[in-house]
């Protein structure tokens, strides 16, 4: 089996529409993959529609969280979306995400750049807008080369030049929310450390003690050294560790299926997970 437990649709930032994703995934030879928007859900009834046979769909979402100014990101799979406490806090994080924009563009005004606020709307359409698509602005306007690229200090980064906060989650209070709602929780690419800051192994050590069930190991942004590094930690800590793209579709360079899971991991996912089911494919309703 091969399994990508890591991709995002036009629900977020992704380019590809939900329909499109799973139709993808199975151009690229998956069996298994996670549609795993930023704190919403809003893409999984058109990703299950159209889910061709012979592919799963894992329900999930990557939340937003932070932790002593560090931004981290948790993935939370097969909970209950009606969750009515776990399903406001994705509101909140979601209703800040068009202010928080609006201030960033203000930044980068500021500091000269030619970019607007309907520019950016247009990219990111009926999306939950977020720095990938100011990124792709910024992309657009020559401003930089790459979306990565905006990512640095001069721009976008955690306390870059035109960053702006907005309301995230305490990552332990992400894992509670997920567990209250019959989730799986795996921190993503938790040394990532071309985004910025990470949270450090005695943090990572607390998040397992109060129920973290995962890291995402195999990831573009971890190199040989840092895989096996984390490998060793989870195995320390009683962690699972998983493999995933993180696709984008055309905003950022990784492939679906470039890096996946190990279907032992998934299956002891799927068993813990008591608020959702991964849901098989019958050939699409929608296309």
């Amino acid at each position: 089996m091969r399994i990508d437990l890591h991709a995002h649709s036009t629900a977020s930032d992704g380019t590809d529409t939900p329909a499109e994703l799973v139709l993808a995934a199975t151009g690229a030879g998956l069996d298994v993959v996670a549609l795993t928007d930023h704190d919403t859900v809003r893409g999984h009834g058109e990703a299950i529609a159209a889910l061709p046979a012979g592919l799963t769909l894992v329900t999930g979402a990557e939340l937003s969280c932070r932790l002593d100014g560090v931004g981290v990101h948790m993935l939370a799979y097969l909970f209950d979306p009606e969750e009515p406490e776990f399903a406001r806090e994705r509101e909140l994080v979601r209703d800040d995400r068009t202010p928080r924009a609006r201030t960033m563009v203000g930044k980068l005004q500021d500091l000269g750049v030619d970019v607007t606020w309907e520019q950016v709307a247009r990219i990111a359409g009926d999306g939950s807008v977020g720095r990938p698509h100011i990124a792709t602005a910024l992309v657009e306007l020559g401003v930089v080369d790459t979306v990565s690229d905006a990512f640095t200090p001069d721009w976008l980064a955690d306390g870059g030049r035109a960053y702006a906060e907005k309301h995230e989650l305490d990552p332990f209070e992400a894992v509670r929310l997920v567990k209250a709602a019959g989730g799986v929780t795996v921190l993503a690419h938790p040394a990532a450390v071309k985004r910025g800051r990470c949270v450090s192994e005695s943090t990572l050590a607390e998040l397992a003690g109060a129920g973290l069930d995962g890291i995402e190991v195999d990831h573009m942004d971890h190199d040989t050294d840092t895989r096996a590094r984390l490998r060793g930690l989870a195995a320390e800590l009683g962690l699972l560790t998983t493999g995933s793209s993180d696709y984008h579709g055309s905003r950022k360079t990784c492939r679906l299926g470039e890096y996946t899971t190990d279907p032992e991991i998934y299956g002891e996912i799927t068993r813990r997970a008591t608020g959702a089911f991964p849901v098989p494919g019958a050939g699409g309703r929608e296309r």
